[in-house]
C-alpha cells in the first residue's frame, strides 16, 4: 500500500536522482492542492515582479549592489552588464572607461589566442586611480587652505605598511613629486625601501620614521638624514630620546625630531584601540615634558620640529576629527612656547573609506564625510587654535594610506561551482512501507494542513517528519533513498511557504586567509560584486566558501548587513567576482594558509587604443614550489625523492613520465585551473599512466617562465 502523494503547484518538475524509485502514481490525491502564498515575504514579492530577466537592466544591478554608493566615481556598470573602471574619477571621459571583463579575458586567455595565460585569482592594479586619489587629496587640502586663509601648506606622506608593493610605492612617489609627497616607515625594512624609493622623489618630501626603535633603526634614520633625505625621527617612547641624542652625536648628524602625543581624544570604534590615554603608542604629557628637558639639556631643543598623533583608522565623523586635531594643536602650541622649533603637525592616518556606501558616521565600514569635508575640518581646527595662541601656522602632514590605495586595486576570482538545492516537483510521493507510524501520521498532517492552507501547521509537521526520519536513519531502519525523499519534501515545503530560495554556497577559487585576511581576522567587510552578467537578474542567494580546509574560510557577511549575496546561476562559461576597495593591508597581511600563495598581479593603464587600456606589468602568482620554500621545504630535493620513488615502484620509463607530471605541479600555482584537461592518460597494459606532453607544456606556460623549468624533470 503506497502513501498518497502530496501535490504542489510549482514549476520545473525535475526530480533528482534517487527519487524515481519512490514516486508512485497509484494513490495520489485527485487534485493538486497549492500552498497558500499569503506568507510570501516582501523580498520575494519584489523578486516576483522582476522574475523575467528581460526586465532587468544594468541599472537594477547597480542599485542592488550599491555600486554608485561605494564605487563612485571610479566604478560603474556599462550597457553590456560589465563593471567598468573610470581611471580618472569624475574627469574620466566615456571612451576612457575600462571594461574590467576585457582586462580579465586578456590576462587569463591562453597565449595561443593572444592572452597572457595567467591563472586566477588575480589582482588588477590601476595606477591612474592611484594618481587621481593622490591628486584629489592634495586638491582638497589646497582648497581648504585657500578658502580659510591658512598661512602654510599641506604636505602628506604615504604609510608604506598599507601596501609595500614596489610598484605601488614607486608610483606614489612619482605621482606625489609635484606636491612634495613623502613616505612614512614603521620598521627597518620599510625605512630601507622608503629611502630607496625617495631617491627619485622631491627633495623636500618628508621621510617620517615611526614605530618602536632600536639603535640600528635610529642609526639608519640618521644616515638617511646624512644622505639629504628630509628625515624626521618620531619618538614613540621616552627612552628613544637618549638613543637619538647619543647616536646623532657619534655620527655628527643634527637630527630632526618629532614626538608622538598620546591624546585624550578617543575613537570608540574597532580601529580606535591605539587612541586615548591607554593607547599602545605615544607619549603622555609628563613624558613630553621630560623629553623637552632632555633635549634642552643636550642643546638640541631646536631639533624638535614635529608633533605627531593618530586617533585611529576609519575616523567616522569630522566632529571626532576636529576634537582630536584641536587637542593636538594645543600641544603643538605649548611646545612652541617651551622653545621647540616647531614646524609640522602630523595628524596621522584616519581618513576613512566608505566600504558599504552608507555614508554613516556610526560604523567601522563607513564615514560621514568626503575628502573636502575632512581637509576643511583639519585646517579649521589647527587655524583656530594657532590664531588664538598667536602661533605661526604649521605645515600640515597626514599619513593617509587606506584612502589613497584602497580603490586602485581589485581582486578578481572565479566562482567554481555551487551546492545543489532540492528541485521543485509537481508531486512528491513517499513510500509507506519504511516509515514509522508516527512519521506516517506527520505526513498525513502535512497533507491535511495543505488542504486547509494552514502554512504554520504544515511547516511544523514537515520539520517533525524530517526529524523522525533522521532518527530512523541513524538507527538503521530507513534507507538513504527514503531520507533523501524526506529532505526533498521538507525543502520544497519550506521554499514554497516561506517564499524564498535557500541560500547556496559558491565555491570560489581563492584563499580568504591569503587574500582577504581582514575579513577573517577582524570582520572587515568589502564590496563583492560579479564583474559581468549585470544585465541579468541574479536568482541565487549565496555565501562564498574558499579552497582552504578551514571552517573559517567562508564569506557570509556582506555590505548592507546582508548575510548572503545575490548571484547568478552558474552558466557554461566562467563566472567572475570582484572584491573592491581592498588595496590597503590585504596583500601585506596575507599568509600561506594551506600553502595557497598570493594571486597573480597585473598593472593596467588607461590608453587611447581600441580597448581603452594597456597592460604594463604582469606577474604570475607564486608556484607550489615558491610557497613550499616559504615553509623551509626544498622543492628540488622533494622532486628528486619523488622521482626516485616513481622509478622504484613504476619502472624507469613510466616513472620518468610520471615524475615529469609531478614537476609540472611544482611549477604551477596552488589554485584550481578551471577547465584544464588531465595530463595523465591511462595505459591498458598494467594500469600505468603516462604524461601527455602537450598538456604538460601548455600547463607549464601558466606557471613558471621557460627559463625556470627544471632541466632535471625528465629522466
Amino acid at each position: 500500500m503506497g502513501m498518497p502523494a502530496l501535490a504542489c503547484r510549482v514549476d520545473s518538475a525535475v526530480p533528482p536522482p534517487g527519487y524515481s524509485a519512490f514516486i508512485a502514481g497509484e494513490n495520489s490525491l485527485a487534485t493538486a492542492v497549492p500552498f497558500s502564498s499569503s506568507t510570501t515575504t516582501g523580498a520575494a514579492a519584489v523578486d516576483s515582479t522582476n522574475s523575467n530577466s528581460t526586465h532587468w537592466s544594468p541599472a537594477h544591478s547597480s542599485t542592488l549592489y550599491r555600486i554608485d554608493n561605494w564605487g563612485a566615481p571610479y566604478f560603474a556598470v556599462n550597457d553590456s552588464g560589465n563593471i567598468t573602471v573610470r581611471p580618472h574619477g569624475s574627469s574620466t571621459l566615456s571612451h576612457q572607461e575600462i571594461d574590467l571583463l576585457k582586462v580579465v579575458k586578456k590576462v587569463s586567455d591562453p597565449k595561443s589566442v593572444g592572452g597572457l595565460g595567467l591563472q586566477m585569482p588575480l589582482i588588477v592594479r590601476f595606477p591612474d586611480v592611484l594618481k587621481n586619489r593622490l591628486e584629489s587629496l592634495q586638491s582638497a587640502f589646497v582648497s581648504a587652505i585657500q578658502t580659510q586663509g591658512y598661512e602654510s601648506r599641506y604636505q602628506g606622506v604615504y604609510p608604506v605598511k598599507c601596501n609595500q608593493d614596489r610598484f605601488v610605492v614607486e608610483d606614489i612617489v612619482k605621482f606625489g613629486t609635484p606636491f612634495r609627497f613623502g613616505l612614512e616607515a614603521g620598521s627597518k625594512p620599510e625605512l630601507l625601501l622608503a629611502m630607496s624609493c625617495l631617491c627619485k622623489g622631491n627633495p623636500e618630501a618628508l621621510l617620517i620614521c615611526n614605530g618602536f626603535k632600536d639603535a640600528e633603526y635610529i642609526s639608519l634614520a640618521l644616515l638617511a638624514r646624512k644622505f639629504q633625505f628630509n628625515t624626521v625621527i618620531v619618538l614613540e617612547q621616552e627612552e628613544e630620546v637618549k638613543l637619538v641624542i647619543d647616536i646623532s652625536k657619534k655620527l655628527s648628524v643634527r637630527p630632526v625630531i618629532g614626538l608622538r602625543a598620546k591624546l585624550r581624544t578617543k575613537h570608540s570604534g574597532h580601529f580606535g584601540s591605539t587612541s586615548g590615554e591607554k593607547g599602545k603608542f605615544g607619549l603622555t604629557t609628563n613624558h613630553i615634558l621630560r623629553v623637552v628637558k632632555d633635549l634642552r639639556d643636550s642643546d638640541m631643543l631646536d631639533c624638535l620640529q614635529l608633533l605627531h598623533f593618530h586617533i585611529g583608522s576609519q575616523i567616522p565623523s569630522t566632529a571626532l576629527l576636529q576634537d582630536g586635531v584641536s587637542e593636538a594643536a594645543q600641544i603643538y602650541s605649548e611646545l612652541t612656547r617651551l622653545g621647540a622649533d616647531m614646524k609640522v603637525i602630523d595628524i596621522g592616518g584616519g581618513l576613512g573609506i566608505d566600504y558599504d556606501g552608507s555614508k554613516s558616521g556610526n560604523s567601522d565600514l563607513s564615514v560621514s564625510y568626503g575628502l573636502e569635508e575632512y581637509a576643511s575640518a583639519v585646517v579649521n581646527a589647527i587655524r583656530v587654535v594657532c590664531d588664538r595662541k598667536s602661533v605661526k601656522h604649521p605645515i600640515i602632514c597626514s599619513e593617509s594610506g587606506r584612502a589613497i590605495v584602497s580603490h586602485h586595486s581589485i581582486l578578481i576570482f572565479e566562482a567554481m561551482c555551487t551546492t545543489d538545492t532540492a528541485p521543485s516537483m509537481n508531486q512528491i510521493n513517499l513510500p509507506f512501507i519504511e516509515l514509522s507510524e508516527d512519521a506516517r501520521s506527520d505526513y498525513w498532517n502535512i497533507s491535511d494542513a495543505v488542504m486547509r492552507h494552514d502554512n504554520e501547521t504544515c511547516l511544523f509537521y514537515a520539520d517533525q517528519l524530517k526529524q523522525r526520519c533522521v532518527e530512523q536513519f541513524k538507527e538503521g531502519s530507513l534507507g538513504i533513498e527514503q531520507l533523501a525523499a524526506v529532505d526533498g519534501l521538507f525543502d520544497l515545503v519550506t521554499k514554497i511557504i516561506v517564499g524564498t530560495e535557500p541560500v547556496r554556497t559558491y565555491l570560489v577559487n581563492l584563499s580568504i586567509f591569503t587574500s582577504i585576511p581582514d575579513f577573517w581576522s577582524i570582520g572587515q567587510i568589502f564590496p563583492i560584486v560579479p564583474i559581468h552578467r549585470l544585465d541579468q537578474k541574479p536568482e541565487v542567494k549565496a555565501i562564498l566558501s574558499d579552497l582552504t580546509c578551514d571552517s573559517d574560510g567562508k564569506i557570509d557577511k556582506f555590505i548592507g548587513g546582508e548575510a548572503n549575496l545575490p548571484l547568478h546561476k552558474p552558466g557554461n562559461g566562467q563566472y567572475y567576482l570582484g572584491m573592491f576597495l581592498g588595496g590597503a593591508y590585504q596583500e601585506a597581511l596575507g599568509g600561506v594558509h594551506n600553502l595557497f600563495g598570493s594571486p597573480s598581479v597585473v598593472t593596467v593603464l588607461q590608453s587611447d587604443g581600441p580597448h581603452s587600456f594597456a597592460i604594463t606589468h604582469a606577474m604570475p602568482g607564486p608556484s607550489c614550489a615558491d610557497v613550499l620554500r616559504v615553509m623551509q621545504h626544498e622543492p628540488k630535493l622533494m622532486f628528486e625523492n619523488l622521482k626516485h620513488r616513481a622509478g622504484e615502484f613504476c619502472g624507469i620509463d613510466a616513472g620518468s613520465c610520471l615524475a615529469s607530471t609531478v614537476a609540472r605541479s611544482f611549477h604551477n600555482m596552488p589554485y584550481l585551473e578551471p577547465g584544464s584537461s588531465c595530463s595523465l592518460t591511462a595505459m591498458n597494459n598494467g594500469g600505468f599512466y603516462y604524461c601527455n606532453e602537450e598538456d604538460y607544456y601548455a600547463g607549464s606556460e601558466t606557471g613558471a617562465n621557460e627559463e625556470e623549468h627544471w632541466s632535471y624533470c625528465f629522466a
